[in-house]
């Protein structure tokens, strides 16, 4: 079994692809500095004898011996990648030279955990691999945007010019348990709002689409994906790709939640992109891999989730203060 290392560990995706490393039967390495992160994601794995956690910035050198590095770390949802910009970008591109660097010396294997967001606001519907993507370089969202495509770029730099072994693979939206509750995402803010028995707040008209992937099956995708032949450095998408509209998801929370929140329209965000679906084509032909769980079932095990999370029984009406659930954002370490 290997040594692995996981950047970004203790968030949301990073402490479930922990948890699924360790059952694997591997030693990990969990490495974040806490922006988003949570200690209390990986309670589970708390005294595990082949777990272990370190507090660390991946803009600084890490000096550790393992066999294979998943670099997760950078906060991904609009409302912290925006919190520190700048920070964000050097998070994606310092992060991603510092540990390439560490891959090298070590000859480790290593996987960049990019995203669909380089695809930007596209102009392609569902979006390809090769597809290069329609991305403003100087928006608000440009930190997260141009960050992880800056980062897929050394990836592939340091392939061709030092034969690393690279994996990138771009992650579509993934929802699941240990969402942040103020992370700004679609799913978690209908969540909370109707258990909140707030309005559900929708940008626009509703009309806009992403496609929703169950933590579980994303991280099976990860797996997959490092453990493929050399020769496959992706990169790939890993999504769901069944669309749904924010109309449509909306109402389907409300309806699990038995929630009375009623729709609220605010103005569509900057640069927010119309349509979001991968093509996972590639996935299922290299990987043997698509997505099992259907947006019900998940959205199930995420909305018990946030009842425990918030504290809400099976009274929909009950209202959570939000601001009490979380301390407030901080700057980077």
């Amino acid at each position: 079994m290997a040594k692995v290392l996981v950047t970004g560990g203790a968030g949301f995706l990073g402490s479930h692809l922990c948890e699924r490393l360790v059952r694997d039967g591997h030693d990990v390495l969990c490495v974040d500095n806490y922006y988003t992160g949570s200690k209390a994601n990986l309670a589970a794995l708390h005294g595990h004898p082949r777990f272990e956690m370190m507090r660390h910035d991946v803009t600084f050198p890490l000096y550790v011996e393992v066999d294979q590095i998943y670099n997760l770390a950078c906060p991904a949802s609009p409302i912290h990648y925006q919190h520190d910009p700048v920070q964000t970008t050097k998070t994606s591109v310092h992060g991603a030279i510092n540990m390439l660097g560490l891959a090298k010396r070590l000859g480790a294997r290593i996987l960049q955990a990019s995203t669909s967001e380089v695809y930007g606001d596209p102009e392609v519907h569902p979006q390809q691999e090769d597809y290069w993507g329609r991305v403003n370089p100087v928006g608000i969202r440009s930190c997260y945007d141009e960050g992880k495509r800056c980062a897929e770029t050394l990836f592939f730099d340091y392939w061709r010019q030092h034969q690393l072994e690279i994996k990138v693979v771009r992650i579509f939206n993934t929802y699941g348990p240990r969402m942040h509750p103020n992370d700004g995402r679609v799913v978690s803010n209908f969540i909370v709002q109707a258990l909140s028995g707030k309005p559900i707040t929708i940008y626009g008209n509703g009309s806009q689409t992403r496609s929703f992937c169950y933590v579980d099956d994303l991280v099976d995708g990860l797996v997959r994906m490092m453990n493929s032949p050399a020769e496959m450095t992706g990169p790939v998408n890993l999504g769901n790709p069944t669309e749904f509209t924010m109309l449509e998801l909306a109402q389907l929370v409300l309806r699990l939640t038995g929630s009375a929140s009623v729709i609220e329209h605010k103005p569509l965000p900057q640069d927010d992109p119309r349509q979001r679906r991968p093509d996972i084509s590639l996935a299922g032909e290299v990987l043997g891999w698509a997505p099992s769980l259907a947006l019900e079932q998940g959205l199930q095990h995420t909305i018990a989730y946030f009842r425990d999370r918030l504290g809400v029984a099976g009274d929909h009406g009950a209202r959570v203060e939000l601001e009490d659930q979380q301390p407030a954002l901080r700057k980077f370490a």
